[in-house]
C-alpha cells in the first residue's frame, strides 16, 4: 500500500522559508514521477511542481524562481523548498505520487495523480 505523508508546513512571514516533505511508503520516489499541488480557500487544487524520473522538473509559472523541488538519494523522500514566500502561496499543499512518465514532457495534471498525500497547511502572513 502505497502511503504518502507531509510534513514542514507552518506559518512563516512575507519573504520567509519552508521546506515541506513527503516520506513516501510503498514504493521508490525515483522510479516515477512525484509533485505538489495546493488547494487555497475557496479555490480549486492547482499544480505546483513535478520531479520526473530521471530528475526534470516543471514549475508552476506563479512559483518559478521561488520554489525548488528534489528528492533524497535513498528515494524515499520528496521535498519542496519555498523560498521568499508571498501571501498568495498560503493554501494547503500536497504530496502527489504520479506514473512512470509524469514529468518527463509536461506538467504533472490532477488526473495523473495515483496517489496523494493528506495535506499540509502552510500559511504566509503579511
Amino acid at each position: 500500500q502505497v502511503q504518502l505523508v507531509e510534513s514542514g508546513g507552518g506559518l512563516v512571514q512575507a519573504g520567509g522559508s519552508l521546506r515541506l516533505s513527503c516520506v513516501v511508503s510503498g514504493r521508490t520516489v525515483g522510479d516515477y514521477g512525484m509533485g505538489w499541488f495546493r488547494q487555497a480557500p475557496g479555490k480549486e487544487r492547482e499544480f505546483v511542481s513535478v520531479i520526473s524520473r530521471i530528475g526534470s522538473t516543471w514549475y508552476a509559472d506563479s512559483v518559478k524562481g521561488r520554489f525548488t523541488i528534489s528528492r533524497d538519494n535513498a528515494k524515499i523522500t520528496l521535498y519542496l523548498q519555498m523560498n521568499s514566500l508571498k501571501p498568495e502561496d498560503t493554501a494547503v499543499y500536497y504530496c502527489a505520487a504520479g506514473t512512470y512518465n509524469s514529468g518527463l514532457y509536461s506538467p504533472l495534471s490532477s488526473s495523473q495523480v495515483a496517489y496523494w498525500g493528506q495535506g499540509i497547511q502552510v500559511t504566509v502572513s503579511s
